[in-house]
């Protein structure tokens, strides 16, 4: 991952000023991408609620390789991985890695801001989207939701209805009080006002006459008369019949919401029967959900990174062996496929021509010790370590030494060597060892092959010219240093079979001949494969290391040809002792991997075998 995945451009406690949304920020984050390539490193920007990557910083002018909505995302940081987040949303499901814990604390916190600020339920969206919400709307919605949960109730609205009625009423007789009240308030003004006129307006208090007779008031007079009319009608009021009326009212009132408490008693232990009953649903439902969210985290999300092999894998150890069975299956299928297809453009290609199949064979007589003249195979003639000096030159010695002293020992005896496999003349034995849970069973094989040599076998096992033409479980490998022209290094990386992790082996592969010290006893011809460390190839996060050490051991015995017969591919028999000590490293259950090498070494031993024999029949035998 960069060194700088954080790289946004404001934390996450900033906010627009305006809108009160957090700003737009990105950043490098790991995201797992196939079973093929695993984590790759992405550019991840967070805007608006939106959460999108793309291939690298660089390529943003080119679209985003894919983006999620945060309104209903599920943020899960990952239990064990401390740089580990997920996040899903509906049936997208995106697994993310930061730097380091601080980072994905940080990415977590940004994304839950970003989702609370999201839709129309948070504070900013209403003051953007100019809501005129309120306490009191919102207690209107609940009265009115709440008054339409009497509507079953009858005789519970009827009372409501007299409520009102009742209210009405007194709302008329408190209006009739307020008018009386404010008359005397008024008149009380004008009686003090009037007081202190009294002694002036004496003398005009008398009526003048019209020339017609009639009597005329002055203004003072025509006031005091309209005031009396005031007070006569205020006074009108009949306050006994109002005290009746009001004191009846109020009764009423609260006859009726005595029956209306009657009432809601008597319907409360229904209303509790209704709760107890959609609290039960209830329940019903989250537990069916809970249900169906752990059903879900079961299935396998095939490529995730929490269904690969590992010490957490989600995936039991019954599905690990069904899906390795599955994909070998289908190795086999595509390499039989290939193998057809390979043979029929070679009989299209080359013309059979008629004639004796051993015709070209060399002249070598049993009577003479047999060798290699003008073999088309371009292989060195080895001798002893001695020949072969290099630096690995002592730890070669000590491992060619070790296989001839004990992989061609008797399986019998203390080894507690288990026969697992017996085809014809192949045997195959297993001792089951394991140390800190990792399987490391020895492995032990004999097999004889008619038509080819000891050193004929080595030499297409350890040359990797001929690598691919039998090696099917390689996905690549390179010559990382040639030591002697017997000699080499190798890296090569395995053929991922999912959901076990993808291998990768470092090691030194030498051809030997140990010369035999009894005239009886043959030469044995050795091809021994241990890992080793290099610099140009150390291990990698992609691939797990595994270790080997590996012995393909060949005897070459020859029977005497009939009169004075040439020797031919007719009298030749190698006894071939193939040994492997690997190491798988990793956390493979161990049944799936014992299954898995009890199919695919004798697979892969008759299939090099029968190469071996394809490639050298109607050639020189090489000795």
């Amino acid at each position: 991952m960069s060194d700088h995945s954080w790289n946004s451009s404001g934390s996450d406690e900033d906010q627009d000023p305006e809108l009160g949304q957090p700003v737009e920020f990105g950043g490098v984050l790991s995201k797992w991408t196939n079973y093929i390539h695993g984590w790759q490193d992405r550019w991840v920007v967070l805007r608006k609620n939106t959460l999108s990557y793309y291939k690298s910083e660089h390529e943003r002018e080119f679209g985003c390789r894919g983006s999620l909505c945060l309104s209903k995302a599920v943020i899960t940081p990952h239990e064990f991985d401390e740089c580990r987040f997920d996040i899903s949303v509906n049936d997208s499901l995106w697994y993310l890695r930061a730097e380091d814990p601080e980072h994905r604390q940080q990415w977590i916190e940004s994304i839950e801001l970003h989702k609370a600020e999201s839709g129309y339920g948070s504070e900013s969206s209403l003051r953007r989207h100019g809501s005129t919400l309120s306490l009191t709307s919102a207690a209107s919605g609940f009265s009115a939701t709440s008054t339409s949960s009497f509507r079953k109730g009858h005789s519970l609205r009827e009372k409501l209805a007299e409520m009102e009625t009742f209210r009405d009423i007194l709302c008329r007789q408190v209006d009739t009080l307020q008018r009386y009240f404010d008359n005397c308030a008024d008149e009380g003004s004008r009686d003090v006002f009037q007081r202190d006129k009294v002694v002036e307006d004496d003398e005009d208090d008398f009526p003048s006459t019209k020339p017609d007779g009639d009597y005329l008031l002055n203004n003072s007079s025509k006031e005091k008369l309209c005031s009396q009319g005031t007070l006569k009608e205020v006074n009108g009021i009949d306050f006994k019949g109002e005290a009746i009326t009001f004191k009846a009212t109020t009764a009423g009132i609260l006859s009726t919401l005595s029956h209306c408490i009657e009432l809601m008693v008597k319907r409360e232990e229904s209303w509790q029967r209704r709760l107890d009953k959609e609290m039960e649903r209830r329940r019903r439902t989250e537990d069916a959900y809970k249900a169906a969210v752990s059903e879900l985290k079961k299935k396998p999300h095939y490529g995730g990174p929490d269904y690969e092999e590992g010490p957490n894998s989600l995936i039991n150890e019954e599905e690990f062996f069904d899906a390795v069975e599955a994909a070998l299956d289908k190795q086999d299928k595509i390499e039989e496929q290939s193998q057809s297809e390979a043979k029929s453009r070679t009989l299209l290609s080359i013309p059979m021509t008629p004639g004796d199949s051993h015709s070209t064979l060399s002249t070598h007589r049993y009577s003479t010790k047999p060798h290699s003249h003008a073999s088309s195979l371009s292989s060195v003639e080895l001798v002893s370590a001695a020949d072969d000096v290099h630096r690995f030159s002592a730890q070669v010695e000590e491992m060619v030494q070790n296989h001839m002293a004990y992989s061609l020992q008797d399986v019998g005896g203390d080894a507690n060597w288990q026969l697992v496999i017996e085809e014809g003349e192949m045997k195959v034995y297993r001792r089951e060892v394991e140390e800190n849970g990792i399987v490391l069973d020895p492995l032990k094989a004999t097999h004889a092959v008619k038509g080819v040599t000891g050193h004929e076998v080595c030499h297409y096992f350890w040359d990797t010219t001929f690598r691919f033409d039998w090696e099917t479980t390689v996905e690549n490998f390179n010559v990382v240093e040639r030591l002697s022209d017997n000699a080499v290094i190798v890296y090569q990386t395995h053929k991922r079979v999912w959901p076990a992790s993808q291998r990768d082996v470092l090691y030194l592969s030498v051809m030997h001949k140990v010369p035999s010290t009894n005239e009886n006893d043959p030469d044995t011809w050795l091809v021994c494969n241990f890992s080793v460390d290099h610099d140009s190839s150390p291990p990698t996060n992609k691939c797990i290391r595994a270790k080997i050490n590996v012995a393909m051991i060949c005897q070459t015995l020859v029977s005497p040809p009939e009169g004075d017969k040439e020797i031919s591919r007719d009298n030749i028999l190698c006894k071939i002792t193939y040994v492997a000590n690997v190491n798988p490293g990793g956390w493979a259950p161990a049944s799936v991997l014992r299954a898995v090498a009890k199919r695919e070494y004798p697979k892969f031993l008759k299939r090099f075998t029968s190469y071996v024999q394809e490639k050298t029949s109607g050639k020189p035998i090489m000795f």
